[in-house]
């Protein structure tokens, strides 16, 4: 048994391809034409970092309801871990690329950890 896929609604699946994939250095693993049990066409939009076997869904807000939760799936607490091996370079890379930080880096029993806001406002730490 594994945990294969968790989801992230976002509002637009462009804008959260080129965030995880070129901002914060996922892998596009699959972007299909699908449909919603709506009815209406969307895509199956799913990321990883590399060498991880799970993935990150992403999909687009299906209505008001599901709009609502975009950037605030875990109630504004941090939902989201990515672990690295390099925590100082990738910490570099993702400050050049204008990822907003919440907190400065700081040193705990675990390892080095950052709290950081994705495009649509989920709370991840990075993990070193």
């Amino acid at each position: 048994m594994r945990l294969e896929l968790v989801t992230i609604v976002v509002r637009d699946y462009d804008v959260a391809i080129d965030f995880f994939v070129e901002a914060l250095g996922l892998e596009l693993v699959e972007d299909s034409p699908s449909l919603a049990g709506s009815g209406q066409a969307k895509r199956w939009v799913v990321v990883r970092p590399p060498k991880a076997v799970t993935g990150i869904l992403l999909a687009r807000a299906d209505g008001e309801e599901q709009d609502a939760r975009v950037g605030d799936q875990t109630g504004d607490r941090v939902g989201f871990f990515l672990r690295v091996d390099d925590f100082d370079q990738t910490y570099a890379r993702l400050e050049s690329a204008g990822i907003e930080f919440l907190t400065a880096p700081r040193e705990e029993p675990y390892g080095k950890v950052v709290v950081f806001r994705d495009i649509f406002g989920n709370r991840w730490d990075l993990l070193g």
